[in-house]
């Protein structure tokens, strides 16, 4: 059916259930899971410094997000291994998070996307827009809401 998988998260609850249910459409079809996590571009500091205060704030940036990431890919490590699933993680910095994960996939020769959505209608969802949305709209591969 499906030879892999990639499953977005940011770690929320929304994102994690998404995992557990990309982990068993897996398990079933004998599929590898690539989990993607995309963290925000060092936007500069809030207090206006540049130089080398800027070059340390942007590495610390980097270093807490490089850490979160540890964080939420060991507990989905745990998941994976329970589940007798092979997997991989991908980290990426990158503003543009729907176009992130449409590249990733492709990069990583996935055959699914499987992603959450809050299943926002009417004129929330104009309003605030979505990342699933989005990829929904711009990607050839396969794409499984889950909300």
């Amino acid at each position: 059916m499906f030879r892999n998988i990639l499953v977005p998260t940011d770690g929320s609850k929304l994102s994690q259930k998404a995992v557990r249910q990309a982990i068993a459409l897996a398990e079933q079809s004998k599929a590898k899971l690539t989990v993607l996590h995309v963290y925000p571009r060092f936007s500069g500091s809030p207090y206006g410094t540049f130089g080398p205060a800027e070059d340390v704030l942007e590495e610390a940036h980097k270093r807490q997000a490089r850490a979160e990431a540890d964080v939420l890919f060991a507990s989905v490590k745990k998941q994976v291994d329970a589940a007798g699933v092979a997997s991989d993680t991908v980290l990426v910095e990158n503003n543009d998070v729907w176009t992130t994960i449409i590249s990733t996939a492709k990069k990583k020769k996935c055959d699914l996307i499987c992603m959450a959505s809050h299943g926002r209608r009417g004129l929330s969802s104009v309003l605030l827009g979505s990342e699933t949305h989005k990829v929904l709209t711009h990607s050839d591969l396969p794409v499984l809401v889950l909300r």
